[in-house]
């Protein structure tokens, strides 16, 4: 699964976005909307990440389902805009699915409950897989953010700077917040 978080901060690896606007604000916002309303581009990356993931047909079904509404579900607003000369840095913060915390209480559970990961006494990873994606999918806990976005004017357009890999995964609500606590604020 840590290859699965990995992999998700590559989703979605648009360098930015053009709007024909006036304020870096605005190109966030198409950013953010383009997560939120499964846009082609979006729709394809989580496509071709869950097919090269190791899991069986259900768990990428699964693992689909969970993606989708975890940028469906998205909110976000517009917190502040620092502006210097063709450069910006957009505040949002956002509220997302605490999906870091559904993958870690189902690795605690694993440990205290391995005899349920079994087939023919042996471990069964797939059977872990599934158990993890579904605490994943029906995670309703959130978590808040305030994430910076950089954007920088080119002819005449704002365009969203490509987000850390620490963005990305707060985003994605899969950022290890216990390394951090002063970052986050929980909901």
């Amino acid at each position: 699964m840590k290859k699965i978080l990995l992999m998700v901060g590559c989703l979605f690896m648009v360098v930015g976005c053009a709007c024909s606007n006036d304020k870096a604000a605005d190109a966030v916002e198409k950013y953010l909307n383009d997560y939120k309303g499964l846009n082609n581009q979006v729709l394809e990356d989580i496509d071709e990440l869950v097919e090269n993931e190791d899991l069986t047909d259900k768990g990428r079904e699964t693992y689909r389902e969970v993606l989708k509404r975890q940028y469906r579900d998205l909110v976000y607003t517009i917190e502040n805009e620092d502006y210097d000369g063709d450069t910006a840095e957009v505040t949002v913060k956002i509220t997302v699915y605490d999906l870091y915390k559904a993958q870690k209480d189902a690795s605690e559970y694993l440990k205290n409950h391995q005899d349920e990961f079994l087939t023919d006494g042996e471990y069964d990873n797939d059977l872990y897989m599934e158990y993890k994606l579904e605490q994943m999918k029906n995670m309703n806990d959130t978590v808040q953010y305030n994430i910076v976005f950089h954007v920088t004017k080119t002819d005449g357009k704002w365009y969203v700077e490509q987000p850390s890999d620490e963005v990305l995964e707060k985003i994605h609500g899969v950022y290890n917040y216990d390394e951090d606590q002063d970052k986050f604020i929980k909901s």
